[in-house]
């Protein structure tokens, strides 16, 4: 399988894509096609995965099915050199408003997910790394709600503090095999769930025009922004980088601004 939109750094590189068909993982999936990757997307619905890719179905909570698409990725391509751990599911309420149930399901999608594909995907990222080092790559998406203590999201939050714990222990575990492993910390993003999160709202206009007073910058960060990020520290530019979360997120991690005044200027 070849890319069908073009050449550049991730030229000759296998690549994998878990929820990427559609938001941010189909950005990504998108942009590492762009930049000469051949790319699979792995999704419990490839129906609308980026044309040029390798449409793999299953679901991350099914350890089997996980290996089954790995392998056919590396098996297709020849080799895997990248995995973006992309899928994920949100949650809304504190921690009395979720049941057991449903926090195991989260925690399942969220964190074993990522722990499934790793597992599975690490055999052909050691062979790859000998063969290519500084080439090969774990990339997450993680939340700034891993750092940032937001309300209703007790759950959520849970899960992405995981998966930010999870990045640094996998960095320190495959550091010396030539395997970096870094997170993206996106804030609140324009993406399908945000968008059925808005459509349950009371007041849709009133809740998105919150989500984008939270962050700095004013309004909501795009799927393409974070796919950037995700594909920089994917990239060969970036073989220095590992252990590290790039927050995208408009400055919500890191700015604490004075509220404006009413004619708009600084108080």
């Amino acid at each position: 399988m070849t890319a069908a939109h073009g050449t550049g750094d991730f030229t000759g590189l296998g690549a994998l894509v878990t929820g990427g068909a559609s938001g941010i993982g189909a950005a990504v999936a998108t942009l590492l096609l762009a930049r000469g990757a051949q790319v699979a997307v792995l999704d419990r619905d490839t129906a609308s995965a980026p044309a040029g890719t390798l449409a793999l179905k299953a679901d991350v909570t099914d350890d089997d099915a996980v290996r089954a698409a790995v392998d056919a990725a590396a098996a297709e391509f020849g080799a895997l050199h990248t995995v973006v751990s992309n899928a994920g599911i949100g949650a809304i309420g504190t921690v009395t408003d979720n049941d057991d149930a449903e926090w195991l399901r989260v925690i399942d999608i969220n964190v074993l997910g990522m722990v499934r594909t790793a597992r599975h995907a690490l055999p052909h990222l050691r062979r790859a790394a000998a063969d290519r080092p500084g080439h090969v790559s774990i990339t997450q998406t993680c939340s700034i709600a891993a750092t940032a203590g937001l309300p209703q999201r007790a759950l959520y939050s849970a899960s992405k503090g995981a998966v930010y714990s999870l990045t640094l222990a996998m960095a320190a575990d495959h550091v010396r095999e030539g395997i970096r492993v870094n997170c993206v910390n996106p804030g609140t993003a324009d993406t399908p769930w945000v968008g059925r999160l808005l459509d349950q709202a009371s007041d849709p206009a009133a809740e998105r025009a919150a989500l984008e007073a939270r962050q700095p910058t004013g309004r909501l960060v795009g799927a393409d922004e974070v796919a950037a990020a995700v594909v920089y520290l994917a990239s060969p530019a970036a073989a220095a980088v590992t252990g590290t979360a790039v927050a995208v997120d408009g400055g919500m991690q890191g700015l604490r601004l004075r509220p404006a005044t009413p004619s708009g200027a600084v108080g």
